[in-house]
């Protein structure tokens, strides 16, 4: 039996007007997700320990199979290993987003945060911007690291986990009250924004109607992490595919293989059918038993407020993952097990994470099921089956019969 995870990050939504009150997952065109359905065990799933902040960290450690309660050390660490940041016991991780934030005739403390991802910035230019930081900002206490896209990674020697805002939890607002209150990490976030206003790129992303990478937002501290083996603990070797560097890092942690997909961004215009093939080239050819493949798109237009956008993420979901993951396997003969969820909502009104419950999808190719339901929030309700432990999901979805 093979084992593969699709991962729609964010996807879960809540009832919008503009969709007749329908969610993007009732609303969207999915016919592969609805075909799949009727076959398939579809209940509801609490991935967000009560009390912990509802992150796609925390989110994806319980989906993954890890009790968030025990293994969480924080978000930034994890995205560290996942780019080869040597790491101390003393060291802090710190997420270094490069955000918008508006250009207006104010004090730094008064600006307004536009977009915490900057127009989806190219890892190319981010690098760019980021090494004229580096080069100002840097010394033996800060070191910068380039991620992927406007995620990077302060490390900051002999430091401490201190309280910092994600900066999609508070777009559109004026930034002072959300600045960290350590004076350092606030001092160069100030001066990061001096540095770039001016950059030539972001002149230049202004010309093409861009949002400007003009400051780095820091967020998302914590200590190195302790994963066990992921293989270990389950019997099954795994692969991780992902453009994100927190997904990656997990696998890293965990001891899973990660898959490197040319064209993979993490945006809504990825290479779907890179991922698809790596996942399915894993478990077909090169001895995994086990493939995680993980989408970010409807969590970033979900950040966006755009509902059309997010619309198209799951459908493009649906169309270009789902039906050729399925169509792929069965070409292949392979006997398999699907798991389809996302990792919390990002409602569309909120414009940021949620700890509400996600609807899940279960397939067995050997054990089909006959059902009338769709997949969506309402109608995974309506089946009954709730899972309030979301890091046992795994165990159900892995359990030998």
């Amino acid at each position: 039996m093979k084992y593969i995870v699709v991962l729609g990050d964010g996807m879960a939504d809540e009832p919008i007007a503009e969709l007749g009150g329908k969610t993007v997952l009732a609303y969207a065109n999915t016919p592969n997700m609805d075909k799949l359905s009727k076959l398939s065990e579809v209940g509801m799933v609490h991935t967000i320990p009560d009390g912990m902040s509802p992150g796609s960290d925390t989110a994806n450690l319980s989906v993954i199979g890890y009790d968030p309660k025990i293994y969480y050390s924080g978000r930034s660490p994890l995205e560290a290993l996942s780019i080869g940041v040597p790491m101390k016991d003393t060291d802090i991780a710190i997420r270094c987003n490069i955000v918008t934030i508006s250009e207006d005739d104010v004090p730094f403390e008064e600006k307004t945060i536009i977009d915490h991802s900057s127009s989806e910035i190219s890892t190319e230019d981010c690098a760019v911007l980021l090494k004229e930081v580096e080069e100002q900002l840097a010394n033996e206490i800060y070191q910068f690291y380039v991620g992927t896209s406007y995620r990077h990674c302060l490390i900051w020697n002999k430091g401490q986990v201190v309280e910092l805002t994600p900066p999609h939890d508070v777009l559109g607002q004026v930034i002072g009250q959300y600045l960290p209150g350590d004076a350092a990490l606030r001092e160069m976030m100030k001066k990061s924004y001096d540095i770039l206003v001016n950059h030539p790129i972001n002149i230049e992303r202004k010309k093409q109607g861009l949002n400007p990478a003009n400051c780095c937002w820091f967020w998302g501290a914590g200590t190195k992490p302790m994963l066990s083996s992921f293989e270990e603990k389950t019997g099954k070797k795994g692969m991780m595919v992902s453009a994100v560097d927190l997904l990656k890092g997990i696998a890293v942690g965990a001891g899973m293989g990660v898959a490197l997909v040319e064209g993979a961004n993490g945006g809504l215009h990825t290479n779907y059918a890179g991922k698809v093939d790596a996942a399915v080239k894993a478990v077909t050819k090169d001895g995994y038993d086990f493939a995680y493949i993980h989408v970010e798109a409807p969590d970033e237009m979900g950040h966006q407020g755009s509902v059309e956008r997010k619309v198209k993420a799951v459908e493009l979901l649906d169309s270009e993952v789902i039906g050729p993951v399925v169509a792929k396997m069965e070409a292949a003969g392979e006997e398999f097990r699907l798991l389809v969820l996302p990792d919390h909502p990002t409602p569309i009104c909120k414009r940021t994470h949620t700890s509400d419950n996600v609807p899940y999808m279960l397939y067995d190719s050997t054990a089909l099921q006959s059902n009338t339901w769709n997949y969506n929030e309402e109608e995974a309700k309506a089946g009954g089956i709730f899972m309030a432990q979301g890091h046992k999901l795994i165990d159900k979805f892995l359990e030998e019969k």
